[in-house]
């Protein structure tokens, strides 16, 4: 009974998502490099569209998110899997919207940035905090999951803004995200700006980042792009998140880290 007892403390100790530290940011942006290629290799590679492209990676992102949801503790494999799973289903939905349904990239991304900033909002009037340290009960996991997905559909319509209609091309957006993910780096450092929200800008940030990293590695050498084989760059991404989970530590946060 005791011994019982003391595994439910050590347990609840921590949530059920991964600690934040430098590997995080490596594998997230390996995540979300992928989550483009990935997502472009379904829709356009194997000509099945945005449409489908969204239902098959649709499913796939809700069976991992209640995976999760009902997994015990932090499983980094799980976890880093329904991050891909976001990101992918992310890459399609915002192709789908912008593209498909013409709703342009500027409106989407106006219309995402709603959507992510309504989610925080919700999540923090019904939880009082969006640290996703306090991320262990199912409705705190579900606001996380809602918010990250979100946050991925808002980078990919945010990066293709950046590099096609803003004219900055795919290295342009890569120096200019990258700067910017610099920028809220220092702020964590100098600055007293409450962590959770750095958080959720670094995490939103790292998506177009990734979104415009992975069309630099797929797209035509006359748009700017490497012309790699969207089939090859995503695995050599998928590799090399595997190795850097195996390499990494990896842990969930402590309920008492900030």
């Amino acid at each position: 009974m005791q011994a019982s007892s003391t595994q439910e403390t050590a347990t609840s100790e921590f949530s059920k998502v991964a600690a934040v530290t430098f590997s995080f940011w490596l594998i997230k942006i390996l995540c979300t490099t992928l989550g483009e290629t990935g997502g472009d290799a379904v829709t356009m590679s194997m000509n099945l569209g945005y449409a489908v492209g969204t239902s098959i990676f649709g499913v796939i992102f809700l069976v991992a998110v209640v995976a999760q949801v009902f997994a015990k503790k932090f499983h980094p494999f799980l976890y880093w899997f329904t991050i891909i799973a976001t990101t992918t289903v992310g890459t399609t939905m915002a192709d789908l919207a912008d593209r498909s349904e013409g709703l342009g990239y500027a409106w989407g991304s106006a219309l995402l940035l709603a959507l992510v900033l309504g989610s925080l909002g919700l999540w923090y009037w019904s939880t009082g905090t969006v640290a996703v340290n306090t991320v262990s009960s199912p409705k705190a996991e579900i606001f996380y999951w809602v918010t990250i997905m979100f946050s991925q559909t808002l980078g990919t319509a945010l990066g293709d803004w950046a590099a096609d209609d803003a004219g900055l091309g795919y290295l342009g957006g890569v120096a200019v995200f990258g700067g910017a993910l610099l920028v809220v780096l220092g702020l964590h450092f100098f600055t007293k700006i409450p962590k959770p929200i750095l958080f959720w800008a670094a995490f939103i940030l790292t998506r177009p980042l990734g979104a415009v990293s992975g069309d630099l590695f797929d797209k035509p050498v006359a748009q700017g792009g490497m012309a790699i084989s969207r089939y090859t760059a995503s695995a050599v991404l998928a590799a090399a998140i595997l190795v850097c989970i195996l390499i990494f530590p990896q842990r969930a946060a402590r309920r008492s880290e900030h």
